[in-house]
C-alpha cells in the first residue's frame, strides 16, 4: 500500500521479504468514483488544445439519427 503526495511522488511499503531491485508498480485508486474523476481530468488536460480547435468540429447536432431512431 502507498500514498501520492502533493509532488506527485508515491511513497509506498512492500513486506519485508521481497527482494530489493527494479519493479514495475500498477496503481489501484481506492475508489472506482475517485478513479473516473481523476481519468476524466487527465483526459482533459491532455486533449483540451486538439478539443479547442474549431477544425476539429467536423460534427453538428443536426448529423446522424437518434439511437431510438427507425431504421
Amino acid at each position: 500500500m502507498g500514498d501520492i503526495d502533493a509532488d506527485h511522488r508515491l511513497h509506498a511499503q512492500v513486506p519485508e521479504g521481497l527482494p530489493s531491485g527494479p519493479v514495475r508498480v500498477l496503481v489501484l485508486f481506492p475508489d472506482e468514483e475517485e478513479a473516473g474523476i481523476v481519468w476524466a481530468n487527465g483526459v482533459a488536460k491532455e486533449w483540451s488544445e486538439e478539443l479547442a480547435d474549431s477544425g476539429q468540429d467536423i460534427y453538428s447536432l443536426n448529423d446522424g439519427l437518434p439511437l431510438n431512431a427507425p431504421r
